[in-house]
């Protein structure tokens, strides 16, 4: 691997580590004065698991980034990359100040589910330059399904 690779994954994985740092913030300083207080369903996770998580998600996001910027493509299918996986990550840095920050469940819930379409969109986009890439967004997927359906429980109840 050459240095510009090297630069290249690592760039990668801080940006999206970043997004989710500063997300983390707004969502951390919330925890304990809000989301600990208001109704929440049965299945709400434990408050340490998402951490861990999401830590595991942004890693994920910055390597599968970095497949794609790295493997051989045309100019356009990259432009279209970049571009929703710029979208998808704006989406989901958005959704913690929405949320933990605003709280405004209602919106929040809005915005979780145009994250979740962004991210399938980006599934197929990246797909088509590299099936690793791509099958490595399953579990964020997943996790943004399970979000989705505990952001309308707690909207519901609350």
């Amino acid at each position: 691997m050459n240095i510009t690779k090297v630069i290249t994954f690592i760039a990668c994985v801080a940006a999206t580590l970043a997004v989710g740092a500063v997300a983390g913030i707004a969502t951390a300083q919330n925890i304990t004065n809000w989301y600990v207080y208001i109704n929440k369903p049965w299945f709400n996770p434990p408050n340490y698991l998402f951490g861990p998580v999401w830590t595991v998600l942004y890693l994920l996001m910055g390597i599968s980034y970095y497949m794609i910027l790295t493997t051989l493509t045309t100019a356009p299918k990259r432009a279209t990359a970049v571009i929703v996986f710029g979208v998808q990550l704006a989406l989901n840095f958005a959704w913690s100040f929405i949320f933990f920050k605003y709280h405004q469940l209602g919106w929040a819930l809005v915005e979780i589910i145009a994250m979740w379409v962004s991210i399938f969109t980006m599934i197929v986009v990246f797909s088509r330059i590299n099936k690793v890439a791509a099958i490595m967004q399953i579990p964020y997927i997943s996790w943004v399904s399970f979000a989705s359906i505990l952001n309308f429980a707690i909207w519901r109840l609350n």
